[in-house]
């Protein structure tokens, strides 16, 4: 398969020295993009700033902000039979970017933001023209990591997004969320169902959600859902 894999967070700048971000390392979708390489899959990873080496054999593509992701996976898109959205996306960006460096005593006590592109939504648009055209849909795995009731805020973004399945889990649980080598995951599914896991390492994490993909592809493909 040809699977396009995001992952680490996005920065949206104020100025050339300041931006709003959050604390994602990456750690997930690096893992996934190395596990599917592994397993002989084209893998090409869409990743924002982060401090990992590229997993040997996978393409990279480095950006920063939201919008950059946004453009960059839907160019991919169509060229890939599955996408996992691991990536942390940042929903607001500043209003305006100055080019300079602010000094203190311009910088207002109001921060103006306006709403990122959601690039999930963005792919369901284009995954629908795929479904008209092509007669099938392209897989795609998003994420959700909550701070509490990850498996209905799953439920919800799946339904919603278009997704195949979203992985949940709760940040606020030891062990688990932004950089950390292991996680705690739910699997929910647009029919409602939920797979649970324990505490994995984050390597093992990807392993299950590769398995999953393969299984579900191997579905689809059986009731004429996908082109193998």
């Amino acid at each position: 398969m040809k699977i396009l894999v995001t992952a680490g967070p996005t920065r949206e700048h104020i100025d050339p020295v300041r931006f709003l971000s959050n604390p994602s390392t990456g750690k997930m979708g690096f893992s996934i993009a190395a596990v599917a390489q592994q397993a002989g899959h084209d893998v090409t990873l869409v990743t924002g700033p982060v401090f990992l080496r590229t997993p040997v054999g996978v393409n990279r593509i480095d950006v920063v902000s939201a919008r950059e992701m946004q453009s960059r996976v839907i160019e991919q898109f169509p060229n890939f039979d599955v996408l996992v959205m691991t990536a942390a996306v940042a929903d607001w960006r500043p209003q305006n970017k100055s080019s300079t460096k602010l000094k203190k005593g311009e910088m207002s006590d109001t921060l103006k933001l306006v709403r990122n592109p959601d690039i999930l939504k963005s792919v369901k648009k284009l995954n629908d023209v795929f479904a008209g055209e092509a007669k099938y849909r392209k897989f795609v795995v998003g994420f959700a990591a909550e701070t509490g009731a990850p498996v209905e805020e799953a439920a919800r973004k799946c339904k919603e997004k278009g997704l195949d399945f979203v992985v949940g889990n709760d940040v606020t649980e030891k062990g688990c969320g932004f950089g950390t080598n292991t996680n705690k995951v739910v699997f929910v599914f647009p029919d409602g169902n939920v797979k649970q896991f324990p505490l994995l390492s984050k390597i093992s994490v990807a392993r299950k959600i590769l398995e999953e993909i393969t299984n579900q592809l191997a579905k689809n493909a059986k009731n004429g859902k996908i082109k193998l």
